[in-house]
């Protein structure tokens, strides 16, 4: 069994679709970046290639790169999985946190645990995901950005 650690943050911006864990949410603002800036996504996927010492999501999908402009993550998702079982791994588990003042994360918990797992081809009860706020400190507590943290443990086919 190996463990991976995976960090995301992008700002808000509005004009965007709000797309967290794959799942778009209603919001008046979005987060921005190249891909559809799905942070739970990419901080999922950065934990995954960590785990089994392949890199970042960066490595395998640079930004700039005009195929992937606007890509949704979960593309990118199932990609890392075929990488990891190419390397000869599977998905143990996913715990994630996503930092968020607004809006209120928890109502669609569920559906990103489906849209994850249905990505990597496990069960949903294979993944956690859990939401906080940062107090209304910093970037975030400004409602700047959004963040995400997880961790993943993968093992040997």
């Amino acid at each position: 069994m190996r463990i991976g650690l995976g960090y995301d943050v992008h700002r808000l911006a509005e004009g965007v679709p709000l797309v967290l864990g794959g799942v778009r949410i209603p919001h008046f603002q979005g987060l921005a970046g190249w891909s559809d800036a799905d942070v739970l996504t990419h901080a999922v996927m950065d934990a995954l290639l960590g785990a089994a010492a392949l890199g970042d999501i960066g490595k395998h999908f640079p930004p700039g790169d005009p195929e992937l402009k606007g890509i949704s993550s979960l593309v990118l998702l199932e990609r890392v999985g075929v990488i990891l079982g190419e390397a000869g791994y599977k998905v143990g588990n996913i715990d994630a946190t996503i930092v968020a003042e607004r809006p209120k994360i928890a109502p669609h918990v569920e559906s990103m645990r489906a849209a994850l797992s249905g990505a990597l081809g496990c069960s949903p009860g294979d993944i956690g995901i859990q939401a906080t706020t940062s107090e209304k400190l910093g970037f975030i507590g400004r409602e700047e950005g959004m963040a995400a943290w997880a961790v993943a443990a993968i093992e040997k086919i």
